[in-house]
């Protein structure tokens, strides 16, 4: 089995964690440093661990707050990057609110080394239009981790994190950031704004449509950006999103020969399907085509998950065969349960043929 997440921060990492700590700050008390950052972790998960590092750092780091961030400035070349350095910016988000712009230039300096995306969250529901100042300049940086921070950071909707109020009632907040970002070089930064327009998508969809529709989508970077920032409303056949793609709601397709098997399946046995895309038209036509499986909740009733399958220009009176497949298992995010599924082929956005399965859990 995958070690669980939480051990990034084991034994070993504070161990090294102690050592390089104490070489930039020799007055450490190490050995009492490592037994309190450690203790009662057993019971802790990922962030909590996380977090309980932050608060004992506080007393075995200087007392003045900014010489105490300035060890850890020191420390952060020293460790490795990735997860675990969201340590350095968590410590700012907990112990920095009262002096924000100093803490917001220490952010900036950290999230290369990890992302202070979810620290600089802490300063935004504060005060949102001095933080929004800051990071508006971030989206010009030189450095994409920063340009990053500046949309990834601001996102009404960020996974593992508050949600920003101020932004979801008010998306017109954070556009100037994604308007300066809109053909940024970086693919990093580019995910981060689509992203960030498809939380959009969720509150305001007029809204974020139309902003789409203002850009100038024959930039390459542009074009990416809008079509995955789309990825939601494209999916629930949104006429407005899909006009936007030359998706027309009134295709003239049939889908034949669909074909769900096995009907009858266990927890981890794959599920197959095929069929034919056939076009009635005598023109050429774009299309999204999706499918979808309305999952068996513990109520008794389902849940729609709509799945990308592909976009492609279909010639007039052209077919197109397609199959995939995917293992029916248990995540973190969706628990199956036993019952009948029904499965969908949909074409910009319109359901065009369905059958069914059966789970037996």
């Amino acid at each position: 089995m995958a070690e669980p997440l939480k051990e990034m921060f084991n034994r070993a990492y504070f161990e090294r964690l102690a050592k390089e700590l104490e070489a930039v700050h020799p007055s450490l008390k190490r050995a009492a440093f490592l037994k309190a950052v450690q203790q009662g972790n057993e019971a802790r998960e990922l962030n909590a661990r996380m977090r309980h590092a932050s608060i004992t750092l506080r007393s075995h780091l200087p007392a003045d707050y900014r010489k105490a961030v300035h060890v850890l400035k020191d420390l952060a070349p020293r460790m490795p990057k990735g997860y675990t350095a969201l340590l350095y910016p968590d410590f700012v988000g907990v112990h920095g609110l009262h002096e924000p712009a100093f803490s917001l230039e220490a952010l900036r300096y950290f999230t290369g080394f990890g992302s202070s995306e979810f620290a600089v969250r802490e300063f935004f529901r504060r005060d949102v239009q001095g933080t929004l100042k800051v990071m508006r300049n971030w989206a010009e940086d030189a450095d994409e981790h920063v340009r990053r921070l500046a949309s990834e950071g601001s996102r009404p909707r960020l996974p593992w994190s508050f949600r920003l109020e101020a932004v979801l009632k008010d998306p017109t907040l954070t556009t100037p950031i994604l308007e300066r970002l809109r053909a940024d070089d970086a693919l990093y930064v580019r995910k981060s704004v689509a992203n960030h327009l498809n939380d959009f998508s969720k509150d305001h969809p007029k809204y974020m449509v139309q902003l789409l529709a203002r850009w100038d989508r024959q930039h390459p970077h542009t074009a990416w950006i809008a079509k995955h920032a789309s990825r939601t409303l494209i999916k629930a056949g949104d006429p407005a999103a899909l006009a936007i793609f030359a998706f027309d709601t009134k295709v003239k397709v049939r889908v034949d020969d669909l074909v769900v098997s096995p009907k009858r399946l266990k927890l981890g046995d794959r599920l197959a399907l095929s069929f034919s895309v056939v076009s009635e038209a005598a023109r050429t036509q774009q299309l999204a085509i999706d499918y979808a499986i309305h999952y068996r909740k513990a109520n008794g009733g389902t849940s729609r998950k709509v799945f990308k399958l592909k976009e492609v220009e279909l010639p007039a009176k052209g077919a197109l065969p397609l199959s995939k497949s995917q293992r029916i298992m248990d995540f973190s995010t969706r628990k199956h349960y036993p019952g009948e599924h029904v499965v969908e082929v949909q074409v910009n956005g319109r359901v065009m043929a369905e059958g069914v399965f059966r789970l037996e859990v």
